[in-house]
Protein backbone atom coordinates (compact mmCIF):
# COMPACT_ATOMS: atom_id res chain seq x y z
CA UNK A 1 0.00 0.00 0.00
CA UNK A 2 1.29 3.55 -0.49
CA UNK A 3 0.13 4.73 2.15
CA UNK A 4 1.22 2.27 4.71
CA UNK A 5 3.49 3.35 7.46
CA UNK A 6 3.99 7.19 5.94
CA UNK A 7 3.55 9.15 8.78
CA UNK A 8 6.93 10.84 8.73
CA UNK A 9 6.68 11.08 4.78
CA UNK A 10 3.22 12.80 5.18
CA UNK A 11 3.90 15.29 8.05
CA UNK A 12 6.63 16.68 5.52
CA UNK A 13 4.32 17.18 2.83
CA UNK A 14 2.48 20.64 3.45
CA UNK A 15 -0.94 21.28 3.50
CA UNK A 16 -1.22 23.87 1.22
CA UNK A 17 1.01 23.46 -1.69
CA UNK A 18 -1.69 22.81 -4.35
CA UNK A 19 -0.46 23.13 -7.82
CA UNK A 20 -1.85 22.37 -11.53
CA UNK A 21 -5.73 22.08 -12.39
CA UNK A 22 -8.09 20.42 -10.36
CA UNK A 23 -11.58 20.95 -8.78
CA UNK A 24 -12.10 22.06 -5.49
CA UNK A 25 -15.24 19.92 -3.64
CA UNK A 26 -18.13 22.80 -2.42
CA UNK A 27 -17.14 23.35 1.42
CA UNK A 28 -20.96 23.07 2.72
CA UNK A 29 -21.36 19.72 1.12
CA UNK A 30 -17.46 18.26 2.20
CA UNK A 31 -17.31 19.26 5.22
CA UNK A 32 -18.19 17.21 8.22
CA UNK A 33 -15.89 15.96 11.79
CA UNK A 34 -14.30 12.85 10.30
CA UNK A 35 -12.08 12.27 14.05
CA UNK A 36 -11.77 14.32 17.20
CA UNK A 37 -8.20 14.56 19.06
CA UNK A 38 -8.40 16.20 22.84
CA UNK A 39 -10.26 19.38 21.67
CA UNK A 40 -9.39 19.48 17.78
CA UNK A 41 -11.53 18.16 15.30
CA UNK A 42 -10.03 16.74 11.70
CA UNK A 43 -12.55 17.79 8.89
CA UNK A 44 -13.25 15.44 6.04
CA UNK A 45 -11.95 18.81 3.77
CA UNK A 46 -8.50 18.35 5.34
CA UNK A 47 -8.47 14.67 4.28
CA UNK A 48 -9.54 15.42 0.31
CA UNK A 49 -7.09 18.50 0.62
CA UNK A 50 -4.22 16.15 1.85
CA UNK A 51 -5.34 13.76 -1.10
CA UNK A 52 -5.03 16.03 -3.61
CA UNK A 53 -1.29 17.32 -2.49
CA UNK A 54 -0.42 13.91 -2.16
CA UNK A 55 -1.59 12.72 -5.39
CA UNK A 56 -0.20 15.71 -7.07
CA UNK A 57 3.19 14.39 -5.70
CA UNK A 58 2.83 10.93 -6.03
CA UNK A 59 0.81 9.72 -9.07
CA UNK A 60 0.56 6.40 -8.59
CA UNK A 61 -1.44 7.23 -5.40
CA UNK A 62 -4.36 7.95 -7.50
CA UNK A 63 -5.45 4.71 -7.71
CA UNK A 64 -5.44 3.26 -4.01
CA UNK A 65 -8.11 2.37 -2.16
CA UNK A 66 -6.75 3.62 1.17
CA UNK A 67 -5.23 6.57 0.28
CA UNK A 68 -7.81 8.61 2.69
CA UNK A 69 -7.69 6.02 4.92
CA UNK A 70 -4.16 6.49 5.48
CA UNK A 71 -3.78 10.08 5.30
CA UNK A 72 -6.91 10.21 8.38
CA UNK A 73 -4.39 8.13 10.18
CA UNK A 74 -1.75 10.31 9.63
CA UNK A 75 -3.46 13.37 10.03
CA UNK A 76 -4.53 12.00 13.74
CA UNK A 77 -0.93 11.24 14.97
CA UNK A 78 -0.01 14.63 13.51
CA UNK A 79 -2.59 16.02 16.39
CA UNK A 80 -1.84 14.13 18.85
CA UNK A 81 1.92 14.72 18.52
CA UNK A 82 1.13 18.91 18.28
CA UNK A 83 -1.36 18.39 21.61
CA UNK A 84 1.66 17.22 23.59
CA UNK A 85 4.38 19.44 21.63
CA UNK A 86 1.73 22.16 22.95
CA UNK A 87 1.45 20.25 26.95
CA UNK A 88 5.45 20.32 26.27
CA UNK A 89 5.22 24.50 26.05
CA UNK A 90 7.77 23.05 23.05
CA UNK A 91 9.32 26.62 21.54
CA UNK A 92 9.26 27.26 17.57
CA UNK A 93 10.87 30.09 15.66
CA UNK A 94 8.54 32.71 14.03
CA UNK A 95 11.43 34.21 12.07
CA UNK A 96 11.97 30.92 10.41
CA UNK A 97 7.94 30.77 10.05
CA UNK A 98 7.76 33.76 8.24
CA UNK A 99 10.69 32.82 6.06
CA UNK A 100 9.30 29.95 5.06
CA UNK A 101 5.84 30.88 4.38
CA UNK A 102 7.13 34.18 2.18
CA UNK A 103 8.82 31.61 0.36
CA UNK A 104 5.86 28.84 -0.15
CA UNK A 105 3.96 31.96 -0.78
CA UNK A 106 5.79 33.00 -3.77
CA UNK A 107 5.92 29.34 -5.18
CA UNK A 108 1.97 29.33 -5.03
CA UNK A 109 1.61 32.47 -6.55
CA UNK A 110 4.33 31.39 -9.62
CA UNK A 111 1.50 28.86 -10.17
CA UNK A 112 -1.29 31.37 -10.84
CA UNK A 113 -1.93 33.98 -13.42
CA UNK A 114 -3.22 36.12 -10.73
CA UNK A 115 -4.31 36.39 -6.90
CA UNK A 116 -7.46 36.30 -7.89
CA UNK A 117 -7.44 32.77 -9.69
CA UNK A 118 -5.59 31.52 -6.79
CA UNK A 119 -8.30 32.37 -4.53
CA UNK A 120 -10.97 31.25 -6.47
CA UNK A 121 -8.90 27.57 -7.00
CA UNK A 122 -9.11 27.53 -3.44
CA UNK A 123 -12.47 28.93 -2.56
CA UNK A 124 -10.49 30.92 -0.15
CA UNK A 125 -8.96 34.50 0.36
CA UNK A 126 -5.30 35.28 0.22
CA UNK A 127 -5.47 36.01 3.61
CA UNK A 128 -6.75 32.54 4.93
CA UNK A 129 -4.57 30.68 2.57
CA UNK A 130 -1.12 32.45 4.02
CA UNK A 131 -2.46 31.68 7.40
CA UNK A 132 -3.03 28.39 7.01
CA UNK A 133 0.69 27.92 5.37
CA UNK A 134 2.12 29.78 8.11
CA UNK A 135 -0.18 27.35 10.92
CA UNK A 136 0.80 24.64 9.01
CA UNK A 137 4.76 25.34 9.32
CA UNK A 138 4.70 26.22 12.44
CA UNK A 139 2.75 22.93 13.55
CA UNK A 140 5.38 21.04 11.62
CA UNK A 141 8.34 23.02 13.05
CA UNK A 142 6.68 22.06 16.56
CA UNK A 143 6.62 18.34 15.60
CA UNK A 144 10.10 18.53 14.19
CA UNK A 145 11.44 20.08 18.03
CA UNK A 146 9.55 17.76 19.90
CA UNK A 147 10.35 14.56 17.91
CA UNK A 148 14.44 15.89 18.05
CA UNK A 149 13.88 16.52 22.18
CA UNK A 150 12.44 13.00 22.57
CA UNK A 151 15.01 10.86 19.88
CA UNK A 152 18.17 13.02 20.24
CA UNK A 153 19.85 10.27 22.72
CA UNK A 154 19.20 7.34 20.47
CA UNK A 155 22.09 5.48 19.47
CA UNK A 156 22.86 2.22 17.65
CA UNK A 157 25.10 -0.70 18.30
CA UNK A 158 27.33 -2.05 15.41
CA UNK A 159 25.31 -5.46 15.73
CA UNK A 160 22.50 -2.75 14.93
CA UNK A 161 24.34 -1.17 11.79
CA UNK A 162 24.91 -4.26 10.35
CA UNK A 163 21.48 -6.09 11.04
CA UNK A 164 19.85 -2.92 9.45
CA UNK A 165 22.26 -3.37 6.63
CA UNK A 166 21.31 -7.11 5.75
CA UNK A 167 17.54 -6.19 6.18
CA UNK A 168 17.75 -3.60 3.86
CA UNK A 169 20.73 -4.66 1.36
CA UNK A 170 19.26 -4.72 -1.60
CA UNK A 171 17.05 -1.63 -1.15
CA UNK A 172 20.01 0.37 -0.16
CA UNK A 173 20.27 3.24 -2.32
CA UNK A 174 23.88 3.45 -5.29
CA UNK A 175 26.25 5.84 -3.92
CA UNK A 176 27.89 7.62 -6.77
CA UNK A 177 31.14 8.38 -7.23
CA UNK A 178 32.58 11.01 -4.69
CA UNK A 179 35.96 12.77 -4.45
CA UNK A 180 37.86 14.25 -1.29
CA UNK A 181 39.52 17.69 -2.09
CA UNK A 182 42.33 19.85 -0.53
CA UNK A 183 43.34 23.47 -1.75
CA UNK A 184 45.10 26.10 -1.20
CA UNK A 185 44.15 29.71 -2.46
CA UNK A 186 45.33 33.05 -3.44
CA UNK A 187 44.27 35.79 -3.79
CA UNK A 188 46.23 38.46 -6.16
CA UNK A 189 47.38 41.38 -4.26
CA UNK A 190 46.80 45.12 -4.94
CA UNK A 191 49.66 47.57 -6.11
CA UNK A 192 51.04 49.72 -4.30
CA UNK A 193 49.30 52.79 -4.34
CA UNK A 194 45.97 51.48 -4.15
CA UNK A 195 47.08 50.41 -0.53
CA UNK A 196 48.64 53.98 -0.42
CA UNK A 197 45.69 55.46 -1.15
CA UNK A 198 43.01 53.02 1.35
CA UNK A 199 45.48 53.07 3.95
CA UNK A 200 45.28 57.02 3.89
CA UNK A 201 41.62 57.02 4.35
CA UNK A 202 40.78 54.57 7.43
CA UNK A 203 43.92 56.86 8.93
CA UNK A 204 41.29 59.43 8.50
CA UNK A 205 38.71 57.44 9.85
CA UNK A 206 41.13 56.23 13.15
CA UNK A 207 41.68 60.09 13.79
CA UNK A 208 38.09 61.01 14.29
CA UNK A 209 37.48 57.77 16.38
CA UNK A 210 40.33 58.99 18.58
CA UNK A 211 39.10 62.36 18.47
CA UNK A 212 35.97 61.02 20.26
CA UNK A 213 33.86 59.77 16.67
CA UNK A 214 31.00 57.55 17.21
CA UNK A 215 32.09 54.00 15.70
CA UNK A 216 28.82 52.92 14.41
CA UNK A 217 27.95 56.80 12.79
CA UNK A 218 31.67 56.93 10.91
CA UNK A 219 30.75 52.97 9.74
CA UNK A 220 27.16 54.38 8.22
CA UNK A 221 29.35 57.13 6.66
CA UNK A 222 32.28 55.43 5.77
CA UNK A 223 32.54 51.86 5.49
CA UNK A 224 32.73 50.54 2.28
CA UNK A 225 31.11 46.97 3.40
CA UNK A 226 27.60 47.58 1.57
CA UNK A 227 26.55 44.59 3.94
CA UNK A 228 27.18 46.07 7.61
CA UNK A 229 27.74 50.17 6.80
CA UNK A 230 23.99 50.71 7.20
CA UNK A 231 23.92 48.81 10.33
CA UNK A 232 26.56 50.76 11.68
CA UNK A 233 29.16 48.24 10.81
CA UNK A 234 27.60 45.29 12.96
CA UNK A 235 28.46 42.46 11.90
CA UNK A 236 26.38 39.69 14.40
CA UNK A 237 28.34 37.14 16.12
CA UNK A 238 30.93 34.91 13.94
CA UNK A 239 32.79 31.92 15.42
CA UNK A 240 36.28 30.98 14.55
CA UNK A 241 37.13 30.39 10.96
CA UNK A 242 34.05 32.57 9.68
CA UNK A 243 36.40 35.54 8.97
CA UNK A 244 39.50 35.87 7.16
CA UNK A 245 42.92 35.18 8.88
CA UNK A 246 44.32 38.76 9.96
CA UNK A 247 40.69 39.81 10.84
CA UNK A 248 39.81 36.74 13.09
CA UNK A 249 43.31 37.12 15.11
CA UNK A 250 42.43 40.66 15.67
CA UNK A 251 39.00 40.41 16.54
CA UNK A 252 39.25 37.37 19.20
CA UNK A 253 42.06 39.04 20.42
CA UNK A 254 39.99 42.36 21.53
CA UNK A 255 38.37 42.85 25.14
CA UNK A 256 34.80 43.76 24.87
CA UNK A 257 34.54 47.63 24.09
CA UNK A 258 38.02 47.44 22.83
CA UNK A 259 38.69 48.95 19.17
CA UNK A 260 41.36 47.75 17.16
CA UNK A 261 44.47 49.29 15.32
CA UNK A 262 44.08 49.49 11.47
CA UNK A 263 44.15 45.47 10.26
CA UNK A 264 44.93 44.52 6.34
CA UNK A 265 43.19 41.78 4.67
CA UNK A 266 42.64 40.96 1.17
CA UNK A 267 39.69 43.16 0.95
CA UNK A 268 41.33 46.28 2.34
CA UNK A 269 42.14 48.05 5.92
CA UNK A 270 39.18 47.29 8.85
CA UNK A 271 39.12 48.76 12.11
CA UNK A 272 37.14 46.45 14.43
CA UNK A 273 35.32 46.51 17.40
CA UNK A 274 34.73 43.91 19.86
CA UNK A 275 31.23 44.09 21.48
CA UNK A 276 30.91 40.99 23.23
CA UNK A 277 32.68 37.56 23.50
CA UNK A 278 31.40 34.03 23.67
CA UNK A 279 33.87 30.72 24.12
CA UNK A 280 33.76 30.32 20.64
CA UNK A 281 31.97 33.24 19.14
CA UNK A 282 32.27 37.02 19.14
CA UNK A 283 30.21 39.65 18.39
CA UNK A 284 32.17 42.63 16.12
CA UNK A 285 31.33 45.87 14.02
CA UNK A 286 34.23 46.89 11.53
CA UNK A 287 34.90 49.90 9.09
CA UNK A 288 36.29 48.76 5.86
CA UNK A 289 38.04 50.87 2.90
CA UNK A 290 38.45 48.30 0.42
CA UNK A 291 41.36 48.45 -1.91
CA UNK A 292 40.74 49.40 -5.93
CA UNK A 293 40.80 46.04 -7.19
CA UNK A 294 41.38 47.17 -10.75
CA UNK A 295 45.14 47.46 -9.75
CA UNK A 296 45.44 43.48 -9.11
CA UNK A 297 49.18 42.06 -9.44
CA UNK A 298 47.79 38.38 -10.71
CA UNK A 299 51.24 37.00 -12.06
CA UNK A 300 52.81 37.43 -8.49
CA UNK A 301 49.78 35.50 -7.20
CA UNK A 302 50.81 32.99 -9.67
CA UNK A 303 53.98 32.76 -8.85
CA UNK A 304 53.61 32.73 -4.92
CA UNK A 305 51.31 29.77 -5.42
CA UNK A 306 53.76 28.17 -8.25
CA UNK A 307 56.51 28.64 -5.37
CA UNK A 308 54.86 26.68 -2.79
CA UNK A 309 53.67 24.25 -5.16
CA UNK A 310 57.28 23.16 -6.00
CA UNK A 311 58.15 22.92 -2.15
CA UNK A 312 55.22 20.68 -1.59
CA UNK A 313 56.03 18.50 -4.58
CA UNK A 314 59.85 18.33 -3.66
CA UNK A 315 58.76 17.21 -0.14
CA UNK A 316 60.33 20.55 1.53
CA UNK A 317 56.89 20.90 2.83
CA UNK A 318 53.53 19.95 3.38
CA UNK A 319 50.20 20.25 1.85
CA UNK A 320 48.26 20.79 4.92
CA UNK A 321 50.44 22.99 6.37
CA UNK A 322 51.01 25.38 3.94
CA UNK A 323 46.80 25.66 3.16
CA UNK A 324 47.15 26.87 7.15
CA UNK A 325 49.41 28.86 6.61
CA UNK A 326 49.05 30.81 3.04
CA UNK A 327 45.64 29.85 1.92
CA UNK A 328 43.17 33.00 1.76
CA UNK A 329 39.96 30.51 1.90
CA UNK A 330 39.96 30.71 6.03
CA UNK A 331 37.15 27.75 6.44
CA UNK A 332 39.36 25.26 4.31
CA UNK A 333 42.39 26.54 5.56
CA UNK A 334 41.54 25.91 9.24
CA UNK A 335 41.24 22.39 8.06
CA UNK A 336 44.77 21.78 6.29
CA UNK A 337 42.86 23.17 3.31
CA UNK A 338 40.08 19.93 2.85
CA UNK A 339 36.74 21.56 1.62
CA UNK A 340 34.64 20.38 3.47
CA UNK A 341 29.82 21.13 3.30
CA UNK A 342 29.66 24.17 5.65
CA UNK A 343 26.52 22.34 6.39
CA UNK A 344 27.30 19.02 7.23
CA UNK A 345 30.64 18.85 7.79
CA UNK A 346 30.70 16.11 5.02
CA UNK A 347 34.10 15.91 2.63
CA UNK A 348 33.28 14.02 0.21
CA UNK A 349 31.44 15.61 -2.52
CA UNK A 350 29.49 13.86 -5.71
CA UNK A 351 31.82 14.48 -8.80
CA UNK A 352 28.85 15.38 -10.69
CA UNK A 353 27.71 18.01 -8.52
CA UNK A 354 30.76 20.05 -8.62
CA UNK A 355 31.32 23.28 -10.48
CA UNK A 356 32.93 22.37 -13.66
CA UNK A 357 35.79 23.67 -13.37
CA UNK A 358 36.62 21.62 -10.35
CA UNK A 359 34.96 19.11 -12.11
CA UNK A 360 37.45 19.04 -14.75
CA UNK A 361 40.71 19.65 -12.50
CA UNK A 362 39.55 16.43 -10.27
CA UNK A 363 38.94 14.30 -13.15
CA UNK A 364 42.30 14.76 -14.10
CA UNK A 365 43.89 13.74 -10.83
CA UNK A 366 43.65 10.25 -11.05
CA UNK A 367 45.62 8.67 -7.88
CA UNK A 368 45.08 10.05 -4.19
CA UNK A 369 47.62 12.13 -3.29
CA UNK A 370 47.77 13.37 -7.24
CA UNK A 371 48.24 17.23 -7.31
CA UNK A 372 47.43 20.01 -9.94
CA UNK A 373 48.83 22.51 -11.60
CA UNK A 374 48.23 26.04 -10.46
CA UNK A 375 44.63 26.81 -12.15
CA UNK A 376 43.18 30.25 -12.45
CA UNK A 377 39.03 29.89 -10.83
CA UNK A 378 36.68 32.09 -12.40
CA UNK A 379 34.35 31.93 -9.90
CA UNK A 380 30.29 32.60 -10.96
CA UNK A 381 30.65 35.37 -8.41
CA UNK A 382 33.02 36.72 -6.43
CA UNK A 383 36.68 37.81 -7.75
CA UNK A 384 38.86 35.34 -9.84
CA UNK A 385 41.64 33.53 -7.80
CA UNK A 386 44.47 31.28 -8.41
CA UNK A 387 44.72 27.51 -6.82
CA UNK A 388 46.10 24.30 -6.27
CA UNK A 389 44.11 21.00 -5.78
CA UNK A 390 45.12 17.44 -3.52
CA UNK A 391 43.33 14.50 -4.41
CA UNK A 392 42.69 12.90 -0.61
CA UNK A 393 40.05 10.24 -1.55
CA UNK A 394 38.62 9.06 -4.53
CA UNK A 395 35.60 6.40 -4.09
CA UNK A 396 34.10 4.48 -7.09
CA UNK A 397 30.15 4.34 -7.64
CA UNK A 398 28.89 1.45 -5.39
CA UNK A 399 25.77 0.71 -3.41
CA UNK A 400 26.44 0.87 0.00
CA UNK A 401 27.96 -1.75 1.97
CA UNK A 402 29.52 -2.22 5.83
CA UNK A 403 33.30 -2.05 4.94
CA UNK A 404 33.23 1.87 3.37
CA UNK A 405 30.21 3.30 4.32
CA UNK A 406 29.81 2.53 7.71
CA UNK A 407 29.48 6.42 8.92
CA UNK A 408 26.28 6.51 6.17
CA UNK A 409 24.68 3.23 7.19
CA UNK A 410 25.00 4.15 11.02
CA UNK A 411 22.67 7.28 10.05
CA UNK A 412 19.76 5.62 8.51
CA UNK A 413 19.76 2.98 11.03
CA UNK A 414 19.96 5.93 14.01
CA UNK A 415 16.96 7.58 11.23
CA UNK A 416 15.19 3.69 11.30
CA UNK A 417 15.07 3.30 15.56
CA UNK A 418 14.27 6.92 15.76
CA UNK A 419 11.46 6.37 13.33
CA UNK A 420 10.35 3.29 14.89
CA UNK A 421 10.60 4.45 18.38
CA UNK A 422 8.87 7.94 17.96
CA UNK A 423 5.97 6.14 16.42
CA UNK A 424 5.84 3.86 19.37
CA UNK A 425 5.56 6.67 21.60
CA UNK A 426 2.97 8.14 19.32
CA UNK A 427 1.07 5.06 20.30
CA UNK A 428 1.47 5.16 23.74
CA UNK A 429 0.15 8.65 24.26
CA UNK A 430 -3.38 7.45 22.55
CA UNK A 431 -3.84 6.58 26.30
CA UNK A 432 -3.19 9.82 27.31
CA UNK A 433 -5.53 11.90 24.87
CA UNK A 434 -9.27 11.53 23.52
CA UNK A 435 -9.28 10.05 20.09
CA UNK A 436 -12.47 9.31 18.07
CA UNK A 437 -12.53 8.43 14.42
CA UNK A 438 -15.48 7.97 12.03
CA UNK A 439 -15.72 6.05 9.18
CA UNK A 440 -14.42 7.97 5.95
Amino acid sequence: MIMKNCFLRCFAVAAIVFVGSFEVADAATADRIVAVVGNEMILQSEVDEQAMVTVLQYPEAKNDPSLKAGILETLVSRKIVLTKARLDSIVVNESEIEKSADERMMFLRSKFKSIEEMEATFSKSYAVIEKEIKDDIRDQQMINNLRRTKMSGVTVTFDEVEDFYNTNRDRLPLVPETVSVSQIVMYPKVAGEARKNALAAIEDIQNQLKAGGDFAQLARQYSQDPGSAHLGGDLGYSRRGDFVKNFEEVAFGLEEGEISGIVESRFGYHIIQLLDKETDAVHTRHILIVFDRSTLDAPAAKAGLEEIRKDIESGKADFAEMARKYSDDPVSAKYGGVIRNTETGETMFVITALRDQLKTVVKSLNNIGDMSKVIRVEPESGAPFYAIFLLNDKKPAHRLNLSSDYARLEKLAIDEKQNRMFQEWINGLQKEIYVKISDI
